[in-house]
């Protein structure tokens, strides 16, 4: 599988190199911001405009990550799409792809700050999601996991610089776990960033995508960067 296993409040995951969680025991695949519909959003609102493939692309990845473990819940862990229209606009073939992907299984939608409201599409419709010991929300609450839980969370798209190169990963401490964004053409904040520094210390990892995921030491990445720019 090339994944890094985890444990988060007594909870096994293992961090899949497409971006995605992976909780064998609870057979739940979650994934974050998806962001379907971003060339669309950016055509209809006179923005750069982008190839218009990253919805088929998007779908594509999700749909072989859930024929390989074949889950029993999905979890879309909020801005699935990328704005309130997004889903509205999708093409037909689209919205019968993620209805065939539905098929058969428990699919939660949690509520992003792109897209707050119900989408249309089949699932159930949250503005978070308790399972057994993990809460997941789209955005990190500072003063969360106090009462013993774990959080899981997206929407900061996290991404670490290694060998000059900036990286798509994971967050982790010991008390929250941050997602990578799964959909094509998001960007990324760096892992160096006030926001991502104040949700989880220097003593957490940065969990890197690549062909397997590699698990960094956050603080020594994070002095990395600091030497650099020092140097400068």
């Amino acid at each position: 599988m090339n994944g890094y296993a985890l444990t988060l409040a007594g909870a096994a995951l293992v961090a899949l190199p497409s971006g995605a969680l992976w909780w064998p025991e609870r057979r739940l695949l979650a994934v974050a911001d998806l962001h379907l519909g971003r060339s669309e959003r950016a055509a209809r609102r006179g923005g750069t405009l982008l190839p218009p493939y990253e919805t088929e692309d998007t779908l594509a990845r999700l749909d072989a990550e859930i024929g390989r473990l074949a889950p029993a819940t999905v979890l879309c862990l909020g801005d699935s799409f990328d704005d309130g229209d997004a889903a509205a606009c999708l093409a037909e073939r689209h919205v019968l792809w993620i209805t065939r992907m539905q098929a058969g299984r428990r699919w939660l939608w949690v509520a992003g700050n792109h897209d707050p409201g119900p989408p249309g599409l089949g699932g159930s419709h949250l503005a978070e999601c308790r399972e057994g010991p993990l809460v997941f929300r789209h955005v990190a609450l500072a003063g969360a996991a106090g009462d013993g839980s774990g959080e899981v969370s997206g929407h900061y798209h996290p991404k670490a610089r290694l060998a000059g190169r900036a990286r798509a990963c994971f967050l982790c401490d010991d008390r929250r776990l941050i997602l990578p964004a799964y959909g094509t053409y998001t960007g990324g904040l760096d892992i160096c960033a006030p926001a991502l520094a104040s949700l989880v210390g220097p003593k957490g990892l940065a969990l890197i995508l690549g062909p397997r995921v590699v698990a960094v030491p956050l603080q020594g990445l994070r002095a990395g960067v600091s030497a650099s720019s020092a140097s400068r």
